[in-house]
């Protein structure tokens, strides 16, 4: 998959990502929280190697986000279809999940280095959007004060778009 188009710092990643889905099923790369926002990280391969939308988590402490991620992945592989708008309380014990669709203004910066593996950017993603542990989420007038921009939205309004919050969503 190495192109001499990628500089040597590409050529690495590329090769860990092609080592972490032959070993793992997937990579999560993870990006460290910064003054810009916060952290999150993100799959590559699974559209690849499972015909399963890649997915991210914004926000989440470093070591929870692979974990949720593999998860995901994992359970998505082997058949189970994730509904977006659907509230899952089996990922994280206490911390119920929703997924939403990314919109593809978001894929430069929250999938950069997945784009080494599609160079058009042609894949699905979803965002796995993880509520505080009392079932927040970050849209609701309930939710910490900062939540939202702790763990932003990737649609193109920053809101839920697939479903209709209290409706027929969380």
């Amino acid at each position: 998959m190495t192109s001499p188009a990628l500089n040597a710092e590409e050529q690495r990643l590329i090769a860990w990502i092609e080592s972490q889905a032959r070993d793992r099923g997937n990579a999560v790369i993870s990006v460290a929280q910064d003054d810009q926002g916060a952290g999150y990280c993100f799959t590559a391969c699974a559209w690849a190697l499972h015909n399963v939308p890649e997915a991210v988590v914004l926000g989440l402490p470093a070591q929870m986000g692979p974990v949720l991620l593999d998860a995901y992945v994992d359970r998505a592989a082997n058949g189970e279809i994730f509904e977006v708008g659907k509230r899952y309380d089996d990922f994280f014990d206490g911390a119920p999940v929703v997924f939403e669709r990314v919109a593809k203004g978001h894929y430069p910066e929250y999938f950069g280095s997945a784009f080494l593996v599609y160079p058009d950017g042609d894949f699905p993603a979803l965002q796995l959007i993880v509520a505080t542990p009392d079932g927040h989420f970050p849209w609701q007038d309930t939710a910490p004060d900062g939540f939202a921009q702790w763990q932003l939205v990737l649609t193109e309004s920053g809101q839920p778009e697939s479903w209709t919050p209290g409706v027929d969503g969380p």
